[in-house]
């Protein structure tokens, strides 16, 4: 990363004091510390509006090494009711607002088409989320009480490939 240990020293004495000098750093006490200032010290509950294939991967993914509970599945389509994701029921947006008022969730993910992410957003917001992890292709612009990181795969993809054509290793055909 080229990054010097003193860089690193600096910038972890930003969130306290994990190490002794001229002893180091505790590995298993840092990296437990690193964890609670990232929020990982607690199961965050977590919903997944949009159970096409992409929220249907994402639910398959197992998140909880990493703190986070997929709790719940939710989507317009009615085919796709009452069918199981890793054990959880695929259930209708209608009954979102139902779920959230009786179920403790903080964090939501939306895999649904761009004409529909902000209204959902809007709605989320009115119930009282406050994390937003956005898969639509559209940037969701929500209050400042709302946390919102929005993935666009297709820019990430963009990138990776304008990265590939200039790193030299993007201009060979195949068998050279």
């Amino acid at each position: 990363m080229e990054v010097t240990a003193s860089q690193i020293r600096q910038d972890l004495n930003n969130f306290g004091g994990f190490g002794q000098q001229g002893y180091g750093y505790n590995v298993e006490y840092l990296h437990e510390q690193i964890g609670k200032i990232l929020g990982l010290d607690t199961v965050q509950n977590m919903i997944i509006i949009g159970a096409g294939n992409l929220g249907q991967a994402l639910a398959n993914y197992n998140f909880e090494k990493v703190g986070f509970h997929v709790i719940g599945i939710f989507d317009a389509n009615p085919r796709l009711e009452g069918l199981a994701v890793r054990g959880i029921e695929i259930q209708m947006v209608d009954q979102l607002e139902e779920f959230i008022r009786t179920h403790d969730v903080n964090v939501v993910t939306l895999t649904v088409p761009k004409k529909h992410a902000s209204e959902i957003a809007n709605r989320l917001e009115g119930l009282g989320i406050r994390a937003i992890w956005n898969f639509a292709p559209t940037d969701l612009h929500v209050s400042d009480d709302v946390c919102v990181r929005n993935v666009h795969l297709d820019e990430s993809l963009m990138t990776l490939s304008y990265e590939y054509r200039h790193s030299g290793r993007g201009n060979q055909k195949k068998g050279q």
